[in-house]
């Protein structure tokens, strides 16, 4: 379970009486996005015509475009997620990475998630002696594409769920 038990408010829309912006709630929609796809080939390579990985990032980014309901965005990430139950290793994380960048739309502490399942699916695509290397090179690949809107707040929440979220991110 990569969602706390306690919400930061920090992660909660406005308008749901938390002090997330719409602004900052897309960004973390597209920085998850981009966690995702860039694991997405540890996927395609094993299931080439499942499309619905690829569809759940792109849903990802269409919600934040203002071109799809969140609704449908959370439903996406749910194909994706189910694409995922069946398969063992990089491709199965890869596949969750995927439904978690999506879910984002719904909840937007998911994009740990996207985050996580990322580094995890890297993990898992190499050596298990350089799964550690990988681990650390794909983490640092994300926050260099964190926007600067929301770096502080991803980085404080990483530490703060750290444990939750498999220990993957590094300090």
């Amino acid at each position: 379970m990569i969602l706390p038990s306690v919400r930061d408010p920090r992660f909660v829309t406005i308008r749901r009486g938390g002090t997330l912006t719409d602004e900052h709630h897309h960004l973390l929609a597209l920085w998850a996005a981009d966690c995702a796809e860039h694991v997405l080939p540890l996927f395609e390579s094993q299931l080439p015509d499942d499309p619905r990985p690829r569809a759940a990032i792109e849903a990802a980014r269409a919600w934040a475009r203002g071109e799809l309901p969140m609704m449908r965005t959370r439903a996406v990430g749910g194909h994706a997620m189910g694409a995922a139950r069946p398969l063992v290793g990089a491709p199965r994380f890869a596949a969750y990475a995927a439904g978690q960048a999506a879910v984002v739309a719904h909840v937007a502490e998911h994009d740990l998630g996207a985050a996580a399942y990322a580094i995890k699916a890297v993990r898992a695509s190499v050596p298990a002696g350089s799964a550690d290397e990988a681990g650390w090179r794909e983490c640092a690949w994300q926050r260099e594409r964190l926007p600067s809107a929301i770096r502080g707040l991803v980085l404080e929440d990483q530490a703060r769920r750290n444990e939750i979220c498999w220990n993957v991110f590094v300090d």
